[in-house]
C-alpha cells in the first residue's frame, strides 16, 4: 500500500479511535500540584452560582467555538485554535476542548474566549505541510483579537495538523500583533522543531508524546498521537502564567 493511502486509512479511523479513553499517565508524569479543594456551599446561591461555573466551563468543550467572530464580549484570555485532521466543528474534540475546559476551571471560565479556525483540515492539507487557507485565517483572526479586543491575552493554538497551521500563520504575522501573542501551544505537532515566526521561544509550549510518528514528521497515526487531552493541565497552567493571571 502507498504512504498516501495508508495515511487516508488511518485518518479515516482517527474519529473513532479518538472516542477511545485517554491512557492514564504514568504517577511520575503527573504535576506535583495539590488537589482542588471542594467548595463549601453555605446556601441556594452558592449552589447556583456553581451550577453556572459548570455549565460556563462544559460549554468550553464544544467542538465549536466562535466567541470571537459572534460578538460575545471581550475576556481575559482569548484562544484561536486549530483542529487536527479529520476532527469535528472548528476546535475538534479530542485536545483543543480538554485544554480549554482545564484553563477555565484554572482561571474561571468567565475569562476565556475561544475562536476556531474554520478550515477543511483534510489529509491533503496535512501532506502539503499545513492548510493554506486555514493558516491565512488564522493570522486574519489574530489581528482581528488585537483590534478588537486589545487588552485580551491572546493565545495561538493547534493540534497536529492545526499546529502545522499555527507555525504558518506565525510567519504571516505582522511585528506589532505577533508581539501582542501572550503564548503558544501546540499538540501533536510535527514542525516541532520549526519557529513561530518573530514570537519568542520563552512564549512557546510544545506537546509532543514519545512514539507518536506525526511528531517526528511522519504519516501514521499511533496512539501516542491521540492521548494529548492528558496534556490539558499542563497546557493550561503553562497560558496562565504567560498571561500573568
Amino acid at each position: 500500500m502507498k504512504p498516501t493511502q495508508a495515511l487516508l486509512s488511518l485518518f479515516s479511523l482517527l474519529p473513532l479511535i479518538s472516542a477511545l479513553p485517554a491512557a492514564v499517565p504514568e504517577a511520575d508524569a503527573l504535576p506535583e500540584a495539590l488537589p482542588e479543594a471542594e467548595p463549601t456551599l453555605t446556601g441556594l446561591s452558592d449552589l447556583q452560582d456553581l451550577q453556572t461555573r459548570d455549565l460556563a466551563i462544559r460549554a468550553l468543550g464544544d467542538a465549536t467555538q466562535n466567541d470571537l467572530t459572534n460578538g460575545s464580549p471581550c475576556k481575559d484570555i482569548t484562544i484561536i485554535f486549530a483542529r487536527g485532521t479529520t476532527e469535528d466543528g472548528n476546535v475538534g474534540t479530542s485536545t483543543g476542548p480538554p485544554f480549554f475546559e482545564a484553563l477555565g476551571r484554572l482561571v474561571g471560565p468567565s475569562r476565556v474566549a475561544v475562536q476556531g479556525v474554520n478550515y477543511a483540515a483534510n489529509v491533503g492539507g496535512f501532506l502539503a505541510g499545513g492548510d493554506r487557507a486555514g493558516s491565512a485565517l488564522m493570522a486574519q483572526l489574530a489581528a482581528r483579537a488585537v483590534t478588537q479586543c486589545p487588552r485580551t491575552k491572546l493565545v495561538l493554538g493547534g493540534y497536529s495538523q492545526g499546529a502545522q497551521v499555527v507555525h504558518n500563520a506565525a510567519a504571516q504575522l505582522s511585528a506589532a500583533t505577533a508581539n501582542f501573542v501572550s503564548s503558544v501551544v501546540t499538540f501533536g505537532d510535527p514542525f516541532k522543531n520549526r519557529g513561530f515566526g518573530s514570537i519568542p521561544s520563552s512564549k512557546v509550549k510544545i506537546f509532543c508524546n514519545w512514539g507518536d510518528n506525526i511528531c517526528d514528521g511522519g504519516v501514521l497515526v499511533l496512539y501516542p498521537h491521540l492521548t494529548y487531552r492528558n496534556d490539558a493541565a499542563a497546557a493550561a497552567a503553562f497560558v496562565k502564567s504567560k498571561a500573568g493571571i
